[in-house]
Parts: structure tokens; sequence; C-alpha cells
């Protein structure tokens, strides 16, 4: 297929739409609802972290992850979008995409997604467009996308 995929994602949502000229309009194709983003923190670990103690009889201290678990679920659904789009890839479903998302997601998506599906990312938005109308969005994208 010749078309250009616009994916618009936040870190509990994914839109992917098709379009297939510059200034025309977008059409929805599959939407993806990541439901552990509407968790808040506390709800998604099942304990206290663990402690250590120390040998000079001095107070111990709890462990702490590197990354929250609010952030390690962002992650999960970086993942599983950059999947999508190279599944998609692999099938010949678009021969380049339009990547729409929140700054800090953004950068997930981008650190999630192999080479060969970062090549035919043609334009990057860093805005939170997730929720809005098709129409809104195509009216959020400049005029001057690359040549569909």
């Amino acid at each position: 297929m010749n078309s250009t995929w616009l994916v618009v994602a936040d870190n509990g949502r994914a839109r992917f739409f098709t379009m297939e000229t510059r200034t025309g309009p977008i059409t929805e194709v599959k939407s993806i609802v990541h439901t552990e983003a509407r968790l808040r923190e506390r709800d998604m670990t099942s304990d206290l972290p663990g402690r250590a103690s120390s040998n000079s009889g001095g107070a111990g201290h709890a462990y702490q992850d590197e990354t929250s678990p609010k952030e390690q679920e962002n992650i999960n659904f970086a993942k599983e979008i950059a999947h999508e789009l190279d599944v998609a890839r692999k099938e010949n479903k678009f021969k380049q995409f339009v990547l729409v998302a929140g700054p800090g997601f953004l950068g997930n998506l981008r650190n999630q997604m192999n080479a060969q599906t970062q090549k035919l990312a043609c334009f990057e938005l860093a805005k939170n467009l997730s929720h809005l109308e098709a129409e809104e969005i195509r009216n959020h994208l400049p005029e001057r996308l690359p040549s569909l």
C-alpha cells in the first residue's frame, strides 16, 4: 500500500490513521487503549520496597527502583505501539508514517522502535493530540508535511 500512516498517541491511547494527501482528511483505522495508564502508582505496586540493613548497627535504607511503576507502564505501552508499527511495516501497510505524541511519550516511542521502522518516520510532532477528533488533529498538522 502506498499510504502514509499517522500515529497519534499518549500514555493511555494510540490511534492509527491513514492519510492519502498532505492536506486531505485522515481516516482512523485502529485504536489501542492502555488501561493500566489510568491506575495510580500505589495501585501498581503490591507492597513496600525491600530494605537493606547496615552492618555498623545504623538504620537501614529502602531499595528504590530506578524506574517508577508508572514510567514502566509507559515504556510497556510504547513497546506495544512500536510492535504494531513494525508488524505493519513488514506487511507493507504503509510507506512512511507521521508520529504525534506528547514530548515524554514521544521519547519512549523512539526508544522502543527498531531502526528499520524509525527510518520510515517522515515527520514527528511533540504534542498530545490523542483526545481530539480526527478533523482537529488534521488541523494541527502543518500543510508542509513531506510528500506523501
